[in-house]
């Protein structure tokens, strides 16, 4: 093969058989150019439309999140319609759960939706303030945009400091840099080291960006819920079954706060893990999808390849002939015939590789700037890239198989004698 591409004399007379026919050879590469054209840009859509519809969906990769209710079923004596109240204690009990990687215990003020007035220097906005853990950095896609996040030293020393979305520092500080700057929250003052931004998109992405992140401990403290949780977040480990660690999860709150277990109000749940695995599934059902459409487009590319091969060996039985009765073996005619289709195949298959990732380079410019846009950094991977080259050389190889041998069953004297 090594050989084949160094010999000078090979790609001189590939290219003089080609020039003969160009527009032949023209037609006959754009079936190849055209296969591996749609296979690159359909899996780079596919990949970006995965990325858009994961970020779009706002679910963190392995995260479960369970939070209490009231009670709709009587147990031991107690009657229905408790509220479910978590304590400290109950992060020791979840962090030695089976397949639980951390737990993020947090508390914030108000409902789901409700903001804290939060002031500096005279200004005054409606933000979300979140009593938070390190550990939940390590679920939700966030970037550290000035300053640092919360650590396990602001949590055990219960400082009071605070980490400001991009969207918050945007209404209290308009542009400037907030680090060192103090917040006033509900009376409490805290000194600001960080801020950040959610990489989500959406609603999700949003609220967080219009957050102020504290201390879990100095939440607890400050505001007067010593010994309270509002709901967990939990990561789960990549080896364990989020189905099974949110059973295990609810057994053992269920038994620490006395709660029924065929009570499924009692305690509520989202398995975030569960729902990112199942947008992958779809996916990765979607990329063998494209794979095989891709590849039978290749396929029909390099079957003309290896029609217009058959007509070209049949237009040079003569100078075949001329070959053979020189000496020529079998096996050099077949070679020169696998060559020249090799040749076509690789010259018209990288020029649609180029093409394709040409085109969606294009389009991860266009829609780049788009919020909320469906498709998010259309690529397609290295990896997939190479199996692409292979699965075209080894076509264009096939290709020229049938033609080599027919080639070098001719005949030497019927060749000669061929007009």
């Amino acid at each position: 093969m090594s050989s084949f591409f160094l010999d000078l004399d090979t790609w001189q007379e590939i290219w003089a058989t080609l020039r003969r026919n160009r527009l032949r050879a023209l037609l006959t590469a754009s079936g190849v150019f055209w296969g591996l054209f749609m296979l690159i840009l359909l899996l780079g859509l596919g990949r970006g439309l995965e990325r858009g519809a994961l970020a779009l969906s706002e679910l963190a990769p392995r995260a479960v999140y369970v939070w209490g209710q009231r009670t709709g079923m009587p147990y031991r004596g107690l009657q229905p319609g408790r509220y479910v109240h978590f304590e400290d204690d109950d992060v020791t009990r979840l962090r030695a759960i089976p397949g639980v990687e951390f737990v993020a215990a947090r508390l914030r003020f108000g409902g789901w939706r409700d903001n804290a007035q939060v002031s500096h220097a005279g200004k005054t906005g409606a933000v979300n303030v979140l009593g938070d853990m390190p550990d939940y950095a390590r679920i939700e896609p966030l970037s550290i945009d000035r300053g640092r996040f919360l650590n396990h030293p602001d949590l055990a020393g219960a400082r009071k400091v605070a980490v400001i979305g991009s969207k918050a520092r945007g209404v209290l500080f308009a542009n400037a840099n907030p680090l060192g700057e103090w917040l006033e929250i509900n009376g409490v003052h805290f000194v600001i080291v960080g801020e950040i931004h959610s990489d989500k998109a959406g609603d999700d992405g949003d609220r967080i960006n219009n957050t102020v992140f504290i201390p879990f401990t100095t939440f607890q403290d400050a505001y007067n819920q010593k010994n309270r949780v509002g709901w967990f977040t939990l990561g789960i480990r990549e080896n364990a079954s989020s189905t099974e660690v949110v059973r295990e999860v609810k057994r053992v709150l269920s038994e620490r706060h006395r709660l029924n277990p065929l009570d499924e109000q009692a305690l509520g749940s989202f398995d975030a893990a569960e729902q990112y695995e199942k947008i992958h599934r779809l996916f990765a059902g979607i990329r063998t999808f494209v794979w095989f459409v891709g590849t039978l487009t290749l396929f029909s590319g390099v079957l003309g390849v290896s029609n217009i091969l058959l007509i070209i060996v049949k237009e040079r039985t003569r100078e075949i002939g001329v070959r053979k009765a020189l000496g020529a073996t079998p096996g050099s005619i077949v070679r020169l015939v696998v060559q020249e289709s090799m040749a076509l195949t690789t010259l018209a298959g990288y020029a649609g590789l180029v093409a394709g990732v040409g085109a969606l380079e294009a389009v991860a410019r266009l829609v780049e700037h788009l919020d909320g846009a469906p498709l998010r950094s259309p690529e397609v991977d290295f990896k997939a890239a190479l199996v692409a080259a292979g699965v075209l050389v080894l076509a264009g190889a096939v290709a020229g198989i049938v033609p080599a041998r027919h080639a070098a069953r001719v005949p030497p004297v019927e060749a000669l004698r061929a007009e």
